[in-house]
This record gives C-alpha cells, structure tokens and sequence, in this order.
C-alpha cells in the first residue's frame, strides 16, 4: 500500500470504557494522552520498517470487560471476620476489584491484560480506615494464614502486586491517605502512607493555610510516576525523585515509620540520629510489604521557594565530555543542582524530536557550532534554595559545563522537559497498540564504571536488529549515578519479550551495575537477587523476614526474593 502523506494514525482520544481491561493497565488518568509527534512517528516507521498501512487498524486494545474465573479460597467466615473489621463498604470481591488492584504498570502486565490474560489475584480486597483496621486484619490473616498484599498507588513496574498466594489485597490509598501533622520547629509533616504525590505536595504548599504552619513547604520528591504514586510507596521501594541530586533518595526523606507486622507493631525513633546499634527504620526502609504494613510515616520537608528556581541546559560534544563535567559538578563541594540530567547521544537525537527541537533553526545552530547528531548530548537542570545559594550553584554548573567544552541552550529546553515530564508514559498505549513496545530498566553505577556499564548494556540491546536504546543518568552522587535504559523495540511476543528483558538484567550484573537503582525489586527482579547481593546478605533478609513475618504471609510469592 502507498503511503499517504497526510496520513495521521489513529492515536486513541477516548478514555477506556469503565471495569475495561485497558481501564486497568492504561497510564495514568483515563481521559488524558499525549500522541508520538510527527518527527517521531517517521523515526517509528524509519526505524521498524513500517508503514502508514501498519498504523491503521490497532489490535489488542484491552476494551473488553474485566471477567476473571478464578474462584475465592477464603470461606465465608474468613470474608465475614474481614468485614466486620474493616466494615462492609470497605470489602470487595467482585472481578474487577480483583483484577484492579492487583496490576502495575509493567509491560508484561499490559500484554496479558490486552489479551484477558490474567494470571493471580487475590481472593478480596480491603480498603483499611486506619491502623486499627490494618492491625485487626493483619492478626486475624496471621492466625488463619492468610497472605496479605498492599497497593498504594498502583504503578510499579516491577510485579510489586502480583498475588501468586491469593488473600487479601490491602488497598491503602482509599482511606488512608492525609497529611496529619506539620511541625514548623523540626521541619518535619507525619503523613498516612496512601496519600498520593500531588495531594501531599500541595498540602505542604499551603501548610500555613491548612496547618498554622510558618512557611510553605515542599516534599522534594517528583519521580516520573508523581502524579500516580503514594508516600509509602516511595519509601517502601526506596524510589527516588526528580530532584532527588539536591533533596535526597525517598531512604534520605523518611525519618520514621511506623508498622503493623505478624511479630508486632512499632513505631521507630525520629531522632535525626542516634549511636543506639542499627536502626530499625534503615531495616524497614526497602522492604516492599515483605516484613509488615506500613502505616504512618514521619517525614523531612523543605522550604518552598519556587521563585528562586534557576533552569540551565546545555549541549555537549560527547557523552564523555557530559560525564566529565558532571562527576566535577557532585565532587566540586559547590552544592548541588535539583534536577541534573545528562543524555546520551541516541536519547538527545530521540528527545530533539520528542521536543520538537529537532530540525528548527536551534537544532540547526546547535549542528553549525560543532555539536553533532549522535555525539552530541543533552544536559538539562535546576539549582534551588536560598537565591543567592541557587544562582551560585548554577553559576558553577555553567562554569563546569562551559569548561568541558559544553555551548549553554539558556532555559529553554529544561522549560520543554518540564511541560512534559509526567506525560511521556502516555505514549506507551499508543505505541502497544500497534505493537510496539518502549519500556525501562535501571541502574545504579560508580563513576569509575560508568562508560563499561553504559557500552556492555548498550551492546546487548543494540545486538538486537531496529532497536532504539536512549540512556541518560538522573540521580547524582559524588561517588557515581544512575543509568536510566529506554528501549523501544517491535515486538508482540510476550515469552519473546520475557527472554529480552532477562538479558537485559543479566547484562547489567555482567557489567558491575546494580539490578535497580530506584524502581525496588518486586518479583520482577526478585530472580537476580542472591546473584547480585550475595548469600550470606540474603541470608541477613530472610533471617528478618522469619522474625517479623514467620507465618510467612506478608507479600509471599519470591518478593525480594525471600
């Protein structure tokens, strides 16, 4: 078939129909999108040897009801004691329940639901109204041997929820989700675990107003999956945030937890520090659902001070020229930036376009002065705090950059960048549609094997014919950072797509990175666990599993790979 050159796929504007398989897997709010740009959709079709016809009719879409066969194992007085408990509104069993609240975001995941392919669920799902509920429920499982699973905000992407043991799914978000406290003196909120990213931040922003606070706060914490990921959430899978190269890892942010294990329940200290042995709350922190329900949490806050925001980007002549400068930018001593982001010169190709830079008088000067497409690469950022403090550490940056032979593109693309940084997973609906697949992996990496990890897992994905790889490191320590793989690849095979992924995790552990930097484990990478911590640590965690959990009910199934 000829291709039409006004042709425009039809990109799906209709949010799914409500108990739909789609409804479950679908990114983020049901009636927003965000369509491939022109430069990208040709790069699809360049790269895949596709056509218009290709994009014509999508398949697997995901619309048909939610319909599971999977009968309950819990006896009706287990799903009596249950309600009594948690009281009957807060109690469901119906199919879609099930189905919902036991899925994240994966892509294995999307391509079974897309298919009505469901593999576990559990047997009912509870909405728990405070710890009281969470402490009656976690007992009675306890003493009948009930597994027990937690959902905060649904978008892991690592099999956090999957419910191979049946059970119950604690739903934490439903009820469970307010800000409780704001103590101005130790700059510290309490908040319940289910209370979601941007309903947190804002409660903080107007802490005067809601809380007789002195000062607006901040969370400082703004993972890709904000909008759609609880506080728990983030401490529990040690996640990590956009800014976190200035305000710290979810592990910097918590200061206390509190819990509801099979073993007991406990509130550890809130104490900036403490020489008592070793903290409980470091313990906890990590720990996925596998030890107990986490159920209050005391965390840092920060001043907020957007009007002393200062936004830099730059472009380099290569990815070592980038690395470089960055390593001296975390080591100099200065301060830190917020958000710092350095691509790799595949992903700054792909995110020009993405940006609608790509091909403009900008690209076209950029290309003038020296920088060339696939050696160039993309560096993006902000300084916050104190204005002075902010400008200084920008200016250092600028400093730092200019000197590694860096030309400065002002604020402009970093503007670009933040308009559409929750919005790019939307696109992965579109792309599933007609058999295409973007997806991530993580890691975490020392500067001194930084370039062997970025080549070894670059080389294996490469390996693979019309295979996009864009790489980018996000998170900055003095002692290295973190490389962020996306790969975008035709492939409707899901055992296909399983042995690739698989080889991905392997190339990453053959070349001396971590298995997650800041996406947790789940059972996603649960496998790989002993592998890459050793015996004797895993040793260490299954010896804390048997103490908090020794009925082993809490998230059983590998988690962790306990």
């Amino acid at each position: 078939m000829t291709a039409k050159t006004d042709f425009q796929p039809a990109w799906t504007e209709k949010p799914p129909a409500k108990k739909s398989y789609r409804s479950v897997f679908k990114w983020g709010s049901p009636d927003e999108f965000k369509h491939p740009s022109h430069a990208w959709y040709q790069m699809l079709k360049d790269t895949f040897g596709m056509t218009d016809a290709d994009f014509e009719t999508p398949r697997f879409e995901g619309n048909e009801p939610v319909t599971i066969d999977q009968k309950i194992r819990l006896t009706d007085k287990q799903i009596g004691h249950i309600t009594d408990i948690a009281g009957k509104r807060n109690v469901a069993v119906d199919d879609f329940s099930r189905v919902k609240y036991s899925h994240g975001k994966t892509i294995d995941e999307a391509m079974e639901l897309r298919r009505q392919m469901v593999r576990d669920v559990p047997d009912i799902v509870v909405h728990p109204r405070n710890k009281k509920d969470v402490a009656g429920i976690v007992a009675f499982a306890n003493k009948e041997k009930i597994p027990v699973y937690v959902y905060g905000g649904g978008s892991s992407v690592t099999f956090g929820l999957r419910t191979p043991k049946g059970g119950i799914m604690l739903v934490m978000s439903t009820h469970m989700n307010k800000l409780l406290v704001v103590n101005d003196i130790n700059q510290t909120a309490v908040v319940q675990p289910g209370m979601m990213g941007p309903a947190y931040e804002a409660a903080l922003n107007s802490a005067p107003e809601k809380f007789n606070a002195a000062r607006r706060y901040t969370c400082g914490h703004f993972p890709q999956s904000f909008e759609y990921s609880s506080v728990g959430g983030w401490v529990v899978t040690l996640g990590s945030g956009q800014a976190s190269s200035y305000y710290g890892d979810a592990y910097d942010l918590v200061l206390s937890q509190e819990y509801v294990t099979p073993a007991g329940n406990f509130k550890t200290l809130d104490f900036p520090a403490t020489a008592t042995g070793p903290k409980i709350n470091d313990m906890m922190k990590g720990s996925e659902g596998a030890f107990g329900v986490l159920v209050e949490l005391t965390m840092k806050i920060f001043r907020y001070m957007p009007e002393n925001r200062q936004r830099f980007s730059f472009m380099f002549p290569s990815w070592d020229a980038a690395v470089a400068a960055s390593r001296e930018i975390t080591q100099a001593e200065f301060g830190m930036p917020a958000v710092y982001r350095i691509s790799d010169p595949e992903e700054t190709e792909v995110g020009l376009k993405l940006y609608g830079i790509h091909g403009t008088p900008v690209d076209t000067v950029v290309s003038l002065r020296g920088y060339k497409p696939m050696e160039r690469c993309l560096c993006l950022g902000t300084t916050e705090g104190e204005k002075g403090f902010a400008r200084h550490v920008r200016d250092q940056v600028a400093r730092i950059c200019k000197s590694n032979g860096a030309m400065t593109l002002t604020g402009f693309a970093m503007k670009l960048w933040e308009k559409t940084r929750y919005k790019e997973p939307y696109m992965r609906e579109d792309l599933m549609d007609y058999g295409i697949i973007i997806d991530t992996v993580e890691s975490g990496v020392t500067w001194d094997n930084l370039h062997r990890l970025h080549q070894g897992v670059r080389a294996y994905i490469k390996k693979r014919p019309e295979t996009i790889c864009m790489t980018h490191a996000s998170h900055f320590y003095p002692q290295g950072t973190n490389l962020y793989f996306i790969f975008i690849l035709r492939m409707v095979d899901l055992d296909e797509y399983q042995e690739f992924h698989k080889g991905i995790i392997e190339a990453i552990l053959q070349h001396g990175g971590s298995i997650s930097h800041h996406h947790g484990v789940g059972k996603l990478f649960a496998p790989f666990m002993e592998k890459h911590l050793g015996r004797e640590q895993m040793d260490i965690l299954r010896a804390l599993k048997n103490h908090f959990d020794p009925n082993q009910i809490m998230n059983p199934g590998g988690h962790l790979g306990l």
